[in-house]
């Protein structure tokens, strides 16, 4: 990290905010950090609270590629790396059947760099400019793929039997996600810098809602505010994150919806919560939402009617 760190700091906070991507003290400190001392970070948290996002945007304020990997179930390091691009290499052999190259000339091409696939991790490490690598929701990948990663993360070079061995022209700034859908090995975890990402608290989610709707209102703004933190302290099979409050932010204001009430909440749930499991608890719970809605009930009879449609369906409220 070079001249005043609070200087560096709030710079990439502010490029973050023109992305309008809201950054609190604690992470932006762990992104300069990663930044600074060249190490991957790993960013845990629920699902939906911007671990993603935050990647894409730190790739625009750098101005570098973002290169994703998303992990899953059987990933193993030849998906992850490159293979080879065999019917390239078939038509390549027949083309050549009378050629009076040796064997070997002949295997030297087609195992040239011209038929290498590159995979997303081969892909990051032998770019000019130091991409963002996003290593998304590692958790979901085995143990093997892990350590694997280790390797690579320690020495940034890979070998390609026939190639031989290929370093990283510029390190790539590495980010990781995981949502904890298991317990990732303590060797991993000391490799990395590390991070928590949590629900973020009202007045920071105020703020996202503001940052990435500009136009929503500040009465519809604090009452989703106000849904999702209730929301959230019920045991929902998917419990909505930040992601879905943006959605129902963007879904409430295409119907012109200028507040929430019952009504609203129920035809609109679709946005928030993704499970019917969740729907049947939302329906038992919605007496807990009321007081959000009726706090403002005098300010609604005063106000002039107003609609919002579905489709050519228009709902009266």
């Amino acid at each position: 990290m070079t001249g005043d760190p609070t200087a560096e700091i709030q710079r990439l906070e502010a490029a973050f905010e023109q992305q309008g991507y809201v950054v609190s003290e604690e992470f932006g400190i762990a992104l300069e950090l990663m930044l600074a001392l060249e190490k991957p970070l790993l960013i845990e948290g629920p699902a939906g609270v911007g671990k993603t996002e935050s990647a894409k945007v730190l790739a625009q304020a750098l101005g570098t590629r973002l290169i994703r990997l998303q992990c899953y179930e059987g990933l193993d390091a030849s998906s992850a790396l490159y293979e080879w691009n065999y019917p390239k290499q078939m038509l390549r052999i027949r083309l050549t059947d009378a050629d009076a190259s040796s064997l070997e000339e002949r295997e030297a091409q087609i195992f040239s760099e011209s038929f290498l696939l590159k995979r997303p991790l081969l892909d990051a490490i032998t770019q000019d400019v130091a991409p963002v690598l996003l290593i998304d929701e590692v958790d979901r990948a085995d143990e093997a793929f892990e350590a694997f990663l280790l390797e690579l993360l320690a020495e940034f070079q890979i070998t390609v039997p026939e190639l031989g061995t290929i370093r990283a022209k510029e390190r790539p700034r590495v980010i990781l996600t995981s949502n904890r859908s298991r317990e990732l090995s303590d060797a991993l975890r000391r490799r990395c810098l590390y991070v928590w990402q949590g629900y973020p608290a009202r007045e920071q989610e105020l703020q996202i809602l503001h940052a990435r709707l500009p136009g929503i209102s500040e009465r519809l703004s604090q009452q989703i505010v106000s849904v999702m933190s209730t929301l959230r302290a019920l045991p929902f099979h998917k419990v909505p994150g930040v992601a879905e409050a943006l959605d129902w932010g963007t879904a409430l204001m295409s119907l012109h919806a200028g507040q929430l009430d019952a009504r609203t909440v129920r035809l609109t749930r679709g946005c928030i919560l993704k499970a019917r499991e969740d729907w049947t608890l939302l329906e038992g719970k919605m007496h807990l939402l009321e007081p959000i809605w009726n706090e403002t009930i005098g300010e609604r009879q005063a106000a002039p009617e107003s609609n919002f449609g579905y489709g050519n369906v228009s709902v009266r409220r």
